[in-house]
């Protein structure tokens, strides 16, 4: 998620200071009722939500105190991790009111424009991209599936067992350290197995980079972590199958995990670059 969108704009100009300024969360075809957006709380000190209409396109966003929400006021908030959480999760609170009536594409953290004007001029130039973008999450929602493990098991001892002298001791480690090797390359490509028979259920996947242990709170390696773009029609089989890897990667002590379902944050990206970051099943 990105704090500081490459679209946004500078919250005051030189010669003519806003009091508020336009913070844009999603775009929608289907807008929500304007009762439940006014309901939906925004960020701290805002106005209530509403609903903007660009064309065929609505924008769910919310006026903002400039103070606190220029460039510099709020790179400085973004750098604290509470100020983060709490923007984040105000954020995606516009989200999922956008998405409770229809597809919807979740804009960047903080995407902010001097007023309602050019928030509308920037949608507008890129409806067409959008609309489709809208069509193809259209009765389609994102699961998580991640792989964990397994640990590496170490015996305190190992290496000192048997024999004293120096040759007999790097032998045991090299063979130590070669088992450790085998035992994690194999459970990748058990993790790169679990990716690809899932694709086979999917529109499209994507992996995203692993976490790490503190993240996670695992003492165990994550190996994969994915996204799956699913039809709502097929979730059921979708979860069948998860279940089914689940169940065979548990016999080497690999747990496969799944999660959802999500507002498609991975796949709601119009530009080029967007397109690319996701393998399309299929193609």
């Amino acid at each position: 998620m990105s704090t500081l969108p490459a679209d946004r704009v500078s919250a005051t100009g030189p010669d003519r200071p806003h009091p508020t300024v336009t913070c844009v969360f999603a775009v929608t075809d289907t807008p929500p009722p304007h009762e439940a957006v006014s309901m939906t709380p925004g960020h701290d000190g805002g106005g209530p939500l509403r609903v903007l209409a660009a064309g065929p396109l609505h924008l769910i966003v919310q006026d903002v105190p400039a103070a606190t929400f220029g460039e510099r006021a709020l790179a400085e908030r973004l750098n604290r991790p509470y100020e983060l959480e709490r923007c984040a999760r105000a954020h995606h609170r516009g989200v999922e009111t956008a998405a409770s009536a229809g597809p919807v594409v979740p804009l960047p953290l903080a995407t902010l424009y001097l007023d309602d004007q050019n928030a509308v001029r920037s949608v507008t130039a890129r409806a067409a991209s959008l609309r489709s973008l809208l069509d193809r999450l259209r009765h389609r929602t994102e699961w998580s599936v991640k792989v964990h493990g397994p640990g590496i098991a170490r015996a305190s001892g190992a290496a000192g067992d048997g024999p004293a002298d120096g040759r007999s001791y790097l032998r045991r480690v090299s063979e130590r350290r070669r088992t450790e090797r085998e035992e994690r390359e194999r459970a990748l490509a058990q993790a790169h197995a679990v990716y690809r028979e899932l694709r086979r259920y999917a529109v499209a996947a994507t992996r995203h980079r692993p976490q790490n242990e503190q993240l996670t709170g695992r003492s165990v390696p994550q190996l994969l972590n994915a996204a799956y773009l699913v039809d709502d029609a097929r979730r059921a089989e979708f979860a069948r199958a998860v279940g089914e890897l689940a169940r065979e990667a548990h016999r080497s002590a690999v747990e496969v995990t799944m999660s959802g379902p999500w507002i498609p944050y991975s796949f709601a990206r119009s530009d080029e670059t967007g397109r690319d970051a996701h393998e399309e099943v299929g193609a």
